[in-house]
């Protein structure tokens, strides 16, 4: 059986290219760990966050998603978040479970309140908001548009 040259060279140029694009995406992609100190955030609905998402302050990342934990006593999720060193997060901080798209990945946004003290490791964020769906953003809109 003969071979076509030009078989070959495709073939080459989709190797190279292939090659080409997983370098690229390996550079974009951003596996750094964070490290810094623990906090847990208790949400009643998470909406599929994972460990390893991203916690966000102002749309930069300061931080992930260490572990989620259900309790069984009251069936919440605790979310532990590990947080730069650098970021001292004042005690009235809001943790909110947010979208990057409409079906993107879930990440922890954090709003830093205005209080003098901070949270140190293993303290708690007591302001949090539930992750709230497309399906659920859509029955409250209707819901209050037949009122």
């Amino acid at each position: 059986m003969k071979r076509n040259p030009i078989e070959t060279i495709l073939g080459f140029c989709v190797l190279f290219f292939t090659i080409s694009f997983l370098f690229y995406a390996s550079g974009r992609v951003d596996t750094k760990k964070i490290g810094g100190y623990t906090v847990i955030a208790n949400f009643s609905k998470i909406g599929g966050l994972e460990v390893g998402s991203d916690v966000r302050i102002s749309g930069i990342k300061v931080g992930s998603v260490l572990a989620t934990e259900l309790k069984p006593d009251d069936y919440t999720a605790d979310v532990y978040l590990s947080v730069d060193s650098n970021m001292k997060l004042p005690i009235d901080t809001v943790a909110t479970i947010a979208d990057v798209g409409i079906m993107g990945d879930k990440y922890v946004r954090l709003e830093p309140g205005r209080a003098q003290a901070v949270l140190k490791e293993n303290d708690r964020i007591l302001q949090t908001k539930n992750y709230k769906s497309l399906e659920d953003s859509v029955s409250e809109f209707i819901f209050l548009s037949t009122k």
